[in-house]
């Protein structure tokens, strides 16, 4: 079991892995070895409070399908193994981003000496303004 939260695990049974061609370094190796790999997990199985699944939703974008199956695939390495544990820290850095709530607004108001202020500045961009016109004697 991979733990989340305190009340949110994940458990790696439910993670399907396959192994694909990476491009990039690697040289003759990179055409015969599949280094690259592609982990499959079903966000169903995980149990997520409705909020978290929304968020995990929001921040998965296109690597989720219309399936519910969230699809991370890891080719920067040339070894399998780092790619394996480069998806499964993405995968488990994306539940914990989603599993963080975000803070609610408070709206403020401003206050009475930041609006003088302000005004008194526009007053006074105003004058400079105004005396670097014409002065009407044309």
């Amino acid at each position: 079991m991979i733990r989340i939260t305190a009340r949110i695990a994940l458990d790696e049974r439910d993670f399907e892995e396959s192994f694909i061609l990476a491009s990039g370094p690697g040289g003759q190796n990179v055409n015969k070895v599949a280094t690259a790999v592609q982990l499959r997990y079903p966000i169903d199985r995980a149990g997520l409070p409705e909020d978290m699944r929304a968020r995990l939703e929001t921040l998965a974008g296109q690597r989720l399908t219309k399936d519910g199956v969230l699809v991370i695939t890891a080719r920067e390495h040339r070894s399998q193994e780092r790619n394996r544990a480069e998806a499964l820290a993405r995968l488990v850095d994306l539940f914990q981003r989603a599993a963080v709530a975000p803070k609610k607004r408070r709206p403020t108001r401003a206050t009475l000496g930041s609006k003088i202020r302000r005004l008194d500045s526009k007053s006074k961009r105003s004058s400079v303004k105004r005396l670097r016109g014409s002065t009407g004697d044309d």
